[in-house]
């Protein structure tokens, strides 16, 4: 448990640190470490040194850990893959989150299954900031017209809490800020035009560049090898 504790312990100091050199409340910002390839024993050494938030970008493996922590109220699970329809029934109840809705097919789906589990999902609209072709997201000039989509739906049980973005792989510092940025721009101008109070959370930022991203607006930072290690 010691090198799990410490680095959980190391990244929260980061964060707090990157938080203030923004002029922002350390408060705002939520660790989800990122637990996918671990085991259940991985999870639960970092839930003991308090860890409330986890990530997983594979359904299967996800259910064989959420099943031990649902008599838990206070652990939440973030889905931060990319989400295959055929899987989506099995997100409401096993998540609170999901991080990559990028389809109104998929919407709809999550609509109809947290319907017949009578839950509610918070969801993120993944944005290709990038443009890169490898990643998945909307577009930004496809963005605006799917929140309009959206909201037109009235769904009664996906509530839209903001934006999510992968950045391209070795994009130096310069340009990963640019994204963040960008990111956190539209995410507040989305919420004035359509008046989203709940529309305030920003995923982005992993191991390499966290501490950029909460400077840059981040709210949710997704974090695995800098807490859990490398897989050998």
């Amino acid at each position: 448990m010691t090198d799990i504790k410490t680095r959980l312990a190391s990244v929260n100091d980061r964060i707090r640190a990157a938080a203030r050199r923004a002029g922002r409340d350390p408060n705002d910002i939520t660790l989800i470490a990122v637990s996918k390839t671990w085991s259940w024993d991985f999870v639960a050494e970092a839930i003991a040194c308090g860890q409330k938030h986890f990530g997983e970008n594979k359904v299967q493996e996800a259910l064989n850990k959420t099943e031990f922590t649902k008599d838990q109220g206070d652990i939440i699970w973030h889905f931060i893959g990319h989400l295959q329809s055929n899987k989506a029934r099995f997100i409401p109840g096993n998540f609170q989150w999901l991080h990559t809705l990028d389809s109104m097919k998929l919407a709809k789906q999550l609509e109809r299954f947290c319907a017949d589990a009578a839950t509610e999902l918070n969801v993120l609209v993944q944005v290709n900031i990038a443009d890169d072709p490898a990643k998945q997201g909307l577009s930004k000039t496809g963005l605006e017209p799917f929140i309009n989509e959206f909201l037109q739906a009235g769904f009664q049980h996906l509530v839209l809490r903001g934006l999510m973005t992968i950045g391209a792989v070795g994009a130096d510092e310069i340009t990963r800020r640019q994204w963040f940025s960008e990111l956190r721009d539209l995410q507040q101008s989305l919420a004035r035009k359509f008046a989203l109070s709940r529309f305030d959370q920003l995923s982005m930022g992993m191991s390499g560049d966290f501490e950029e991203a909460v400077e840059e607006g981040a709210t949710l930072v997704r974090v695995g090898s800098t807490i859990f290690g490398e897989r050998s």
